[in-house]
Parts: C-alpha cells; structure tokens; sequence
C-alpha cells in the first residue's frame, strides 16, 4: 500500500480536532527539507489536554494503517513528537508552542490551510 502523505495530514489534523487542539497548522517543508514533507503543528491548554490529543492522533493514524516511527516528550506532556516518517505531528502546551515558535523557525515553509 503506497502512503499518499497528504492523507495522513487529514487524519491527524482531523484527530486533533477532535480533541478541541487549537492553532492547528500544516507547513508544507518538503521543498525545504529532507526530515518529512509535511508538519502539523496543534496546541493544548493543559497537559492533560496535550496527551489526549497525541493520544487520538496516534489512535486514529492507526486505525488508518499508518505507523509511527517514534514519539518522543510523552511523559513530559509539553511537546509531544509523533514521528510518521513523511508526517511529523507536534503537539505543544500553548506556552511551549510560542517558546519553540516551529512556524518561525520553519518560516520558508508553505502553510497550508486546516479547514476549521
């Protein structure tokens, strides 16, 4: 089964909607980047509100047949990486997400719209 890396960013931005995440982003980093074509970059309010979320991401890619390479920050409960190779999912506490600022740092990248 081919992976078509614009779907897997449906069904994880789709999760975090889910899970009420806010400020839901996608850039575009494959012309940019060899590391993945795609970053969704979601918040939460709380810690508790940050392991749902990654929780129903990780949920629902695999329900879709998707795998994780790793995940990262799980017990920390501030930036959680979900790695799906093509995909990375960055799911931050609001404070760390305006500390970190990926959309700066990634600031050549395309955004893509998340339809609300």
């Amino acid at each position: 089964m081919a992976v078509n890396s614009q779907d897997m960013v449906k069904v994880a931005v789709e999760a975090a909607k889910n899970k009420k995440a806010s400020d839901i982003t996608v850039l575009d980093i494959s012309g940019i980047s060899i590391i993945a074509d795609y970053f969704v970059i979601c918040s939460g309010n709380s810690a508790i509100q940050v392991k749902a979320i990654a929780d129903e991401i990780m949920d629902k890619m695999e329900q879709a047949g998707y795998r994780k390479g790793s995940v990262e920050g799980y017990k920390g409960e501030k930036w959680i990486l979900l790695d799906y190779k093509d995909v990375v999912v960055h799911v931050f506490h609001a404070q760390e997400r305006d500390f970190y600022s990926l959309e700066r740092l990634w600031g050549d990248a395309k955004v893509l719209a998340c339809d609300s």
